[in-house]
């Protein structure tokens, strides 16, 4: 069995992230790492309460909670080295549990990339704002058109081998962290599949899509993101 790492980047989610952590199937990870990045509540210490391992990176910006994990997964001595790195929020809109179907994929050694769709599973009624839906309508007809590569959803939940997501060269800081992957994946011809993932409505408001100065900006560097890798 493949050995699992589970990363979370969270910013001021004290409300949520344990419930994330304890729903996380425990017999399938090896370790779950939240990712503190610069919370202004007690995020750190509820993850830590849950039983997570907690790093801090004060530089905001979800992408450099992201590359904080990875740096620390990927130091590791090979005996506790993960194969597999799985993503997800901490604000419980995604199932944890689902983990199990999502990286199944991988460990069967069929593919190396799996995209959780929340276009392709049940989301709850308000889960997602019209403004995302049509986002990632967008952004993943974009990415079929210039890359080839079809796409459905750009969601948080997703799991990846270590070696390929290094190999990837992951470089975006903030709002463009999961197109690049997709973008890049697809220029390097990985092998990558969808599954149905459920999202239900989120605990507290969302950084992003809560606010129309978040919904501008994710929106315009995930174009930009998408166009930069050609």
């Amino acid at each position: 069995m493949p050995r699992i790492n589970v990363i979370i980047p969270a910013y001021n989610e004290e409300s949520s992230i344990s419930l994330v952590v304890q729903d996380i199937p425990k017999g399938l990870v090896a370790e779950v790492i939240v990712v503190n990045n610069n919370s202004t509540d007690r995020t750190a210490e509820v993850a830590a309460a849950a039983g997570a391992t907690v790093l801090h990176e004060p530089s905001p910006g979800y992408g450099n909670a992201c590359l904080k994990g990875i740096a620390y997964a990927a130091a590791k001595p090979a005996s506790s080295r993960p194969d597999i790195l799985v993503f997800l929020d901490g604000d419980y809109s995604d199932y944890p549990e689902e983990m199990v179907q999502l990286v199944q994929p991988i460990v069967q050694g069929q593919v190396d990339m799996v995209i959780g769709s929340r276009a392709l599973g049940q989301r709850e009624s308000g889960s997602m704002m019209p403004q995302q839906i049509f986002g990632n309508w967008l952004a993943t007809t974009l990415i079929r058109v210039l890359y080839g590569a079809r796409f459905t959803d750009l969601g948080p939940f997703r799991a990846i081998r270590l070696d390929t997501l290094l190999a990837l060269g992951m470089r975006d800081r903030n709002y463009g962290w999961t197109v690049e992957m997709q973008a890049k994946a697809a220029r390097q011809k990985i092998k990558y599949t969808e599954l149905p993932v459920s999202y239900r409505r989120r605990i507290g408001v969302s950084k992003v899509s809560g606010t129309l100065k978040g919904t501008v900006m994710a929106g315009y560097k995930i174009i930009l993101t998408i166009f930069k890798y050609l």
